[in-house]
């Protein structure tokens, strides 16, 4: 568990209605060459790593809201990471 202080970036999010904060603690993202020398699909297509934690409001970890968490949360919060990320 990362400390409030350990997180690249701190973004406000709303799962299942309740609002919150995503904790990054890192990110990472590669565009695709999209050549068709390349050595692998991911080399082709590019790709996006990223790690977080789910906060409550005053930015402390919030362990019952990842109970909510779905495919579509976890898609939707990695979308709101990739933009705030792409902000800066």
């Amino acid at each position: 568990m990362a400390k409030r202080n350990d997180y690249i970036e701190i973004v406000d999010f709303c799962l299942a209605g309740i609002p919150c904060k995503i904790g990054v603690i890192d990110y990472s993202s590669v565009k695709g060459s999209y050549s068709y020398h390349a050595p692998s699909d991911v080399d082709y297509y590019g790709y996006t790593e990223c790690e977080w934690d789910l906060l409550d409001r005053k930015g402390y970890r919030a362990k019952w809201l990842e109970y909510k968490l779905d495919d579509n949360a976890t898609s939707d919060i990695e979308q709101a990471i990739a933009k705030a990320m792409s902000a800066d």
